[in-house]
This record gives C-alpha cells, sequence and structure tokens, in this order.
C-alpha cells in the first residue's frame, strides 16, 4: 500500500545566492604608528560652524568650529580643520585641530602632530605627539568605578 502519490511533482530549490564577504574595517597607519581602524560615524566638515552644545552617541568627526559645549559617551575626533572653543567631556578624544577648552576623556586622549589645545585635560591616558601644542595642565588619574 503506498502512502503518498508518485504524482507529485518535485521543484528544483531556487539557487541561494552566497552571502557577500564580510570585509573588516581598513586599517589605517595613525601619526603614532599604531593602526587606526576607520569607522562610520557623524561628520561636521570645514565651513559648518555650531554655537551651542553638541551631544552624539558612538562617533563624531569634527573639521569645522564648534563654540559651546561637546557632551558625549562616545568617540570624538577634532579634524586639522576644526576650531572648538568649550568644554568638550566624552569617553576618548583625538585632536588634530584647535582646542581652546578643558577636554575630560573618560579613557584616552590623545593630541596629534601639528594640534594646540589650550586649556587642561583630566584623562587616564593621554598621548601626546611630539609636535603636538599642549598650554594647560594634565591630570591623568583612573576613576574610581561606582
Amino acid at each position: 500500500m503506498q502512502m503518498f502519490s508518485s504524482s507529485r511533482k518535485v521543484e528544483p530549490a531556487a539557487p541561494i545566492a552566497p552571502a557577500p564577504p564580510t570585509v573588516p574595517p581598513k586599517a589605517e597607519p595613525a601619526s603614532n604608528g599604531a593602526a587606526e581602524v576607520s569607522r562610520a560615524g557623524g561628520i561636521l566638515s570645514s565651513g559648518v560652524s555650531i554655537k551651542g552644545s553638541v551631544k552624539f552617541e558612538k562617533e563624531l568627526h569634527i573639521d569645522g568650529s564648534v563654540e559651546g559645549k561637546i557632551d558625549s559617551n562616545g568617540r570624538l575626533t577634532i579634524g586639522e580643520h576644526a576650531k572648538i572653543k568649550g568644554e568638550i567631556q566624552t569617553k576618548s578624544v583625538v585632536v588634530d585641530g584647535t582646542v581652546e577648552g578643558n577636554i575630560l576623556a573618560a579613557e584616552r586622549c590623545e593630541l596629534r602632530a601639528g594640534c594646540t589645545v589650550h586649556g587642561d585635560i583630566e584623562s587616564p591616558r593621554l598621548v601626546v605627539d611630539e609636535a603636538a601644542t599642549f598650554i594647560g595642565s594634565a591630570k591623568i588619574a583612573t576613576r574610581p568605578k561606582s
């Protein structure tokens, strides 16, 4: 006794397109010799000027000018054409441009060759390239975990 009919058509399965290979972000050499991974994030290009406070979540690259407070739990990059006048409070910051104001970084602050910082810096890790200009005081200490 046959339970299933043999007259049923069997259609070939549709070919499954292979998933495109994932390409890891390109590592770019940083000015201090360490590899830096490119990341997607927001950009304030040169020619953009903001007066007031700037807040962001993950990552921001500024090449324009900001007058006011910058507040974030993410990574901030201040491009070589950027001019910042105000306090910066963020998780991590890389400075290639000009900052007039204090920097409070929860994890890391890097001052690259050619940058100028007039203000105090507080961060558990501070990297200063040889040709960076820094006028102010630095407090390098880890914050107590709460």
